[in-house]
């Protein structure tokens, strides 16, 4: 049985990406910066397959180093969901130096080490015949850039960087036949109460801004994460998936 790395899995997306994968008889690695409570409820609730639980600092090259030697020990890599993350809805005027730079510690730099440091192990699964899929989490914020609305100008330069490199990954592995893309939601109902960067006034003024008309859930985002680490995704990669219920048409 081969294994899915999955980061920032303590809750939310993450979270509802293991529970999707775990359904259909997927071995897990699951991550979390800080929250063990939630990762070993994680897998506890996926417990029909085998799983590790790991807490660490993805700043550091040795945590993705114990992630990968997880998933080896699972019996090999298929894919890795990189989903974890923070927001930061300051402005650029607001934002001091340590503030953009946390930002681009969190979610870029340990993305590159994750990119990097699983390479041989994708191209591997590929040469034996099995998976090589690498999903990464952006969001809307890259993207969507309205006056008078929430600003996040740490936020936004991170997932734009986070999308530079999948497309440079994928451009790199697409002959190897390693698969790299990103999702990028809109705004995602949380599932731990007062998480997250808005207050409840904002998160109805954000409903308003969604021509669906709701929040995604957390399944809303994984159900795309899992399908692009199926077979059945094979022939895409490099693309950055937008699900915001119509925030950026």
């Amino acid at each position: 049985m081969d294994s899915v790395v999955v980061t920032g899995a303590g809750s939310g997306i993450g979270a509802a990406t293991c529970r999707r994968l775990a359904a259909q008889g997927i071995a897990l690695v699951i991550h979390t910066g800080s929250n063990r409570q939630g990762a070993e409820a994680l897998a506890e609730d996926c417990r029909a397959v085998p799983s590790r639980v790991l807490v660490g600092d993805l700043a550091d090259p040795r945590t993705v180093d114990t992630l990968l030697d997880a998933a080896r020990a699972l019996g090999g890599l298929r894919g890795v969901v990189a989903s974890a993350g923070f927001a930061d809805r300051r402005t650029l005027d607001e934002l001091d130096d340590d503030a953009v730079e946390r930002s681009l510690g969190v979610m870029v730099v340990p993305l590159a080490h994750l990119l990097r440091k699983s390479m041989g192990l994708l191209r591997a699964s590929v040469e034996a015949g099995g998976l090589g899929r690498f999903v990464a989490v952006s969001s809307f914020v890259a993207h969507r850039f309205v006056p008078g609305t929430s600003s996040f100008a740490a936020s936004a330069a991170a997932k734009a960087g986070v999308e530079a490199l999948v497309k440079s990954a994928a451009a790199e592995l697409a002959l190897c036949g390693v698969t790299v893309n990103a999702v990028a939601p809109g705004y995602v109902r949380k599932d731990r109460p007062h998480a997250g960067a808005l207050s409840e006034a904002q998160w109805t003024q954000a409903v308003a801004r969604v021509p669906m008309g709701r929040l995604a859930t957390p399944d809303d985002i994984a159900a795309p994460i899992a399908f692009l680490l199926s077979p059945d995704a094979a022939y895409i990669t490099g693309q950055v998936i937008h699900i915001d219920g119509g925030m950026t048409l």
